[in-house]
């Protein structure tokens, strides 16, 4: 009895422990299918985020792709910047620029311009291909067209006041205005050649008869002076009964150089009183043509000559070559009035072949050929009726020191003048120094008359003068000579 007893009491602890463990068990069920539940969620979230990633990963793939791209575009334009905005900026005309030119006067403003304006013009050209550029053709075009008649309007206008009245300085006009726009002019030789050429020929003109009008005045005034002092050769053994006699005139001879006395001024010839030897004439006169002369074809060679087309890296003006302040012979006080370093005032040409030179040379001689045909006929006044030797020889030197200085101032067209003289001068010197040895001849030969139309006697006296006369004229020979061994003076 005690026994079933303990074991239904024993069977009750069981299964009140059996039933705990059931909770348990079901609890544990519970939350193994909660488990699992989220397990299935976390496959399903697992799964469905790996979908996530693949799209990702395909998007990153393709974001990468597409920026490579943009990066290979980019690099391609900023290639291809540089040279597209450089192509724009020369097809295009600034606004400034089209107003400069239809709006305003010429001025030193357009120097800039016009350099700017030439070189879109020759850009437009060598990109023709470009529908752009074909474009503005015609635009620019017009603007050719009414820049070349503003700047010839211009350029005869500045002609005007030489062609009105002789008094205007035309080299300061020269060395201040017209090379300081010479750039200007350049622009019509190369895109309106017609309006350059009408504008040379009216400055040839105008010069022309500049030259002409100053020259002839001053030529006129030197022979008045010259008419004052007649001079004639004297034979050799003239005066030989004289007590006074000749002798060595350093004054004189210092008429054979350049750098000596100043030259004879035109009003001078105003006061009849005053009188000049015929070598002091000629010396002004050489002196005046050389400085003229020289410094005309300088600006012709500057300004008139014919150079391709190169925009200079910062826009300048030729001041520093071409002073202002130039001293050059003027008009406006007797055309002769200072004498200037024509070859130091104004650039050289500089070095160019004869085909550079000859239209340059052209021009030159259609100014000043009549200025030298008044010299020339100067020249040959002055050896009717012929001068002295020692005057005579004289003037042969200082021509020939004008030539040396014409030649370091190339002005080849003026050498060439300048050795015709020389030439002309030389057989009057020979034909008078024969005369002289002709008249001792004859003397030493018992001869009573010469070329020159004297009686002759040999006496002590005479004798003496002769000696005299010779020593000075020898001397003086020597002064004038400068070479050791002179065969055109010392040969007899």
């Amino acid at each position: 009895m005690a026994r079933g007893t303990k074991s239904a009491s024993e069977v009750g602890q069981q299964g009140l422990f059996d039933h705990s463990q059931a909770k348990d068990f079901v609890d544990l069920h519970e939350q193994v299918e909660t488990s699992v539940n989220l397990l299935d969620s976390l496959e399903s979230f697992l799964s469905t985020f790996q979908k996530d990633l693949s799209s990702v990963s395909g998007q990153i793939s393709e974001l990468q792709e597409r920026s490579k791209d943009i990066d290979n575009r980019l690099k391609s334009r900023r290639r291809i910047e540089k040279p597209l905005s450089s192509l724009l900026s020369d097809l295009a005309i600034p606004p400034s620029l089209a107003i400069t030119i239809l709006d305003t006067e010429v001025g030193e403003p357009w120097i800039a311009a016009i350099t700017d304006f030439e070189r879109r013009l020759d850009l437009l050209k060598v990109r023709s291909r470009v529908k752009a550029a074909r474009d503005l053709g015609d635009i620019a075009e017009g603007l050719r067209i009414v820049a070349a008649t503003k700047l010839r309007t211009f350029f005869l206008a500045l002609l005007q006041p030489m062609r009105t009245s002789i008094t205007t300085n035309m080299q300061v006009m020269q060395t201040s205005i017209f090379v300081k726009y010479r750039a200007l002019y350049a622009f019509l030789q190369r895109q309106a050649p017609n309006v350059a050429g009408e504008v040379q020929k009216t400055y040839t003109g105008t010069a022309r008869t500049y030259y002409e009008t100053g020259f002839r005045r001053y030529v006129r005034s030197l022979g008045w002076i010259r008419a004052r002092t007649p001079e004639k050769p004297e034979s050799i053994i003239s005066g030989h009964g004289d007590n006074g006699g000749p002798y060595l005139d350093q004054d004189r001879l210092a008429y054979a150089k350049i750098d000596g006395p100043s030259v004879i001024l035109a009003y001078m010839a105003d006061d009849k009183t005053h009188e000049e030897p015929v070598e002091a004439i000629l010396r002004s006169l050489f002196l005046v043509l050389m400085d003229n002369a020289t410094a005309e074809y300088a600006f012709i060679a500057a300004f008139f000559r014919s150079e391709s087309f190169s925009p200079p890296l910062a826009m300048e003006t030729n001041s520093a070559l071409f002073s202002p302040t130039a001293t050059l012979l003027s008009p406006d006080i007797g055309f002769d009035d200072r004498r200037s370093n024509a070859g130091s005032e104004i650039a050289r040409p500089g070095l160019m072949d004869k085909i550079e030179r000859a239209p340059l040379d052209a021009i030159w001689k259609q100014i000043l050929d009549p200025v030298l045909e008044y010299c020339k006929t100067f020249v040959t006044a002055i050896l009717e009726p012929m001068p002295p030797a020692v005057p005579l020889l004289t003037m042969i030197r200082l021509t020939e020191a004008v030539i040396t200085e014409v030649q370091k101032r190339d002005c080849p067209p003026l050498e060439n003048f300048l050795f015709a003289m020389r030439l002309q001068l030389w057989p009057a010197f020979q034909k008078i120094m024969s005369e002289h040895c002709d008249t001792l001849r004859k003397l030493a030969e018992g001869g009573t008359t010469s070329y020159f139309n004297r009686a002759a006697s040999t006496t002590d006296t005479s004798v003496a003068n002769i000696c005299n006369r010779y020593v000075v004229m020898f001397n003086s020979f020597v002064i004038l000579t400068d070479q050791e061994e002179e065969t055109m003076i010392f040969s007899k």
